[in-house]
């Protein structure tokens, strides 16, 4: 990176400047064990020479802290399939219920971009469909940094909402559905694709805030890919051109994600489970009435702090996850 003339190719430059961040995830953790390992052995030392209770509260508080970091640390060795390291493409699509699905479909984007920030990843808004009368029905965002697709991946599926409904007159309980999908954001995919003959595209006006920001001309793009019926559309550039360019990117990610299926069972067991976007296909229930409480079907992970997981802390159930797939793949 301090060659001369490495910003001239920004493209390049940045690949280069994610691999050192990937690097970086690995190799930072290992140094602060290391580092706290060995402040917890200088104070066990001071010990042997002098008792301190001061010194031995500190030391009780570091090594419990310490095996927190050892735990953390070590959902990192989880992430070892090819694609773990890469960027992701990230979908929430509303299922079925509604106003209700639309608005949970909004709550799950807030928890998520609440989650990517606490977290140190760049989400990048590439189109979004806001509901008829509230919430959103779908959106796609780009998700930057260390192994974002290796976390996020876990998050795959159906998610349920159980709430008393804000949009009945009579307050009744409702059940809303909305699913996540992610793909890696892989480079130089050997995927073949006849663009003129499989794939449709149409254009149309990106919705805005209005005023200035309303977008004036066509350059939103939607790909219809006939031979599997996948569905991409980018709006977030000016240029069509551009969001051309990231619709064929994110078409390729996602058939390339199929081809995979079709060869890691683990994977096609993940994409047939999520089904249709409703019964009994949930990943993940999220109940605020009558008790409020969060539960994983895949790993029987339960938290009661559902406030807390609505404002982004959900790494507890992506660990959870990750520790369920290793021990299945040893299985």
């Amino acid at each position: 990176m301090a060659a001369p003339g490495f910003w001239n190719d920004q493209e390049s430059a940045q690949q280069t400047v994610g691999e050192l961040k990937a690097l970086k995830a690995i190799v930072e953790p290992a140094r602060r064990l290391q580092e706290h390992a060995d402040e917890l052995k200088a104070m066990i030392e001071l010990l042997e020479e002098a008792e301190d209770e001061e010194v031995r509260t500190e030391l009780a508080q570091g090594l419990q802290e310490l095996a927190g970091e050892v735990d953390r640390t070590e959902t990192l060795t989880l992430l070892s399939g090819s694609d773990d390291a890469s960027d992701c493409y990230f979908n929430i699509q509303a299922g079925t219920g509604g106003a209700d699905a639309c608005d949970w479909a909004s709550m799950l984007l807030r928890m998520y971009l609440r989650y990517f920030e606490d977290n140190g990843y760049e989400a990048e808004e590439l189109s979004i469909r806001d509901g008829e009368e509230a919430g959103i029905q779908s959106c796609n965002l780009l998700v930057k940094g260390p192994y974002a697709y290796g976390y996020l991946s876990c998050e795959t599926g159906v998610h349920r909402l159980v709430r008393i409904s804000p949009f009945s007159a009579q307050g009744k309980r409702e059940t809303s559905f909305a699913s996540v999908d992610v793909q890696p954001q892989v480079d130089d995919v050997a995927i073949a694709i006849d663009w003129d003959k499989e794939v449709r595209e149409d254009t149309y006006r990106a919705s805005g805030a209005g005023g200035q920001h309303v977008n004036k001309t066509s350059s939103a793009i939607r790909l219809t890919h006939h031979p599997t019926g996948l569905v991409v559309q980018c709006q977030n550039e000016r240029s069509q051109h551009k969001n051309r360019a990231v619709a064929r990117r994110m078409l390729m990610a996602r058939l390339y994600q199929l081809e995979r299926a079709k060869r890691d069972s683990e994977l096609a067991k993940i994409y047939d489970a999520k089904g249709q976007i409703g019964w009994g296909n949930a990943i993940r229930s999220y109940f605020l009435y009558p008790e409020q409480r969060c539960k994983d079907a895949r790993t029987g992970h339960t938290r009661f702090d559902i406030q807390a997981i609505l404002d982004g802390d959900i790494q507890s159930f992506i660990d959870a996850e990750l520790r369920h797939r290793a021990a299945q793949r040893h299985k």
